[in-house]
């Protein structure tokens, strides 16, 4: 599985951090939640942990299910 890659993050004066996927925006965090995704974010990869925060990342189940009959063709 390749690594994630096209996030961005960006902190603002008020708080917040915006969490971008090629340029658009894919969340924003609030409060204590976005102080931990910080932490996280710049004590190992970030690229990994805006993926996990922000759900876009693969689960492992996508062969299982394109293999499943309701999908044949």
């Amino acid at each position: 599985m390749p690594a994630p890659q096209g996030f961005a993050y960006e902190e603002r004066a008020d708080g917040t951090v915006r969490i971008t996927h090629h340029h658009r925006t894919a969340t924003v965090l609030r409060g204590d939640r976005a102080a931990r995704f910080v932490r996280e974010a710049e004590s190992s990869d970030a690229q990994l942990v805006m993926a996990r925060w922000t759900g876009n990342y693969r689960r492992g189940n996508e062969r299982t299910a394109r293999e499943h009959p309701r999908h044949a063709r």
